[in-house]
């Protein structure tokens, strides 16, 4: 199996860590999101949309968009799964993996930061303001269903398909400067998180094509 990933991207990072919960190995190839690679014609073949990450499964087949991947995962392969054992835990987990990957990651990615800067354009305050009212609230709104779903990770005391979502959602708010002081709860699950060796596999500064300080 193959990841086409970049290794600060949120989407990317998500797979990555659903692929080190499962413990399923894979080849990671880098996509240098920064240098265009991902508007080649070769990988626009493959993701018309042009983002990461891609997946190529053992059989050649291709998947794109992340939580595709990661439910096509967690169908596979139900070994270590990443859905709780009821089915209204199963709901709660999708529904806080959706709140963040839906409603948060969008407005903070790559091409939407370049647009607004480039033709809104927006200054440093402004791109602020938008971080922490788009993803801020989404990530809040999370941290309330935390509230009562949560145990030691997400949903219970086992990492589901909602911390792969939660952890690099809070890696991605720590860069940019959105304020997540006030998402104890969200902090507390994203502490045990990194310290999970398959978070610590999955980190960005642990891929083949970090960048290093």
């Amino acid at each position: 199996m193959k990841l086409f990933g970049y290794w600060r991207s949120s989407a990317s990072y998500r797979v990555r860590i659903a692929l080190a919960l499962k413990n399923l190995p894979y080849e990671y190839v880098p996509v240098n999101l920064l240098k265009g690679e991902q508007k080649s014609e070769a990988y626009l073949a493959q993701n018309p949309l042009a983002v990461v990450p891609t997946f190529e499964t053992d059989d050649g087949s291709v998947i794109t968009q992340s939580m595709a991947i990661i439910e096509f995962l967690e169908e596979t392969y139900p070994d270590t799964s990443l859905l709780p054992g009821n089915a209204v835990a199963r709901a709660n987990a999708r529904a806080i993996a959706y709140t963040i990957a839906c409603e948060a990651q969008p407005f903070g990615n790559l091409r939407i930061q370049k647009y607004l800067r480039e033709k809104g354009g927006f200054d440093d305050a402004a791109m602020s303001d938008w971080m922490n009212t788009w993803p801020g609230s989404a990530m809040m709104a999370a941290e309330k269903i935390v509230a009562r779903t949560g145990g030691n990770f997400c949903v219970g005391d086992t990492p589901s398909v909602a911390d792969c979502i939660l952890v690099p959602q809070i890696y991605a708010a720590l860069r940019f400067g959105v304020d997540i002081s006030n998402m104890p709860r969200l902090n507390a699950i994203n502490e045990r998180c990194i310290n999970h060796p398959a978070f610590i596999k999955a980190h960005p500064d642990n891929q083949p094509d970090a960048v290093k300080s």
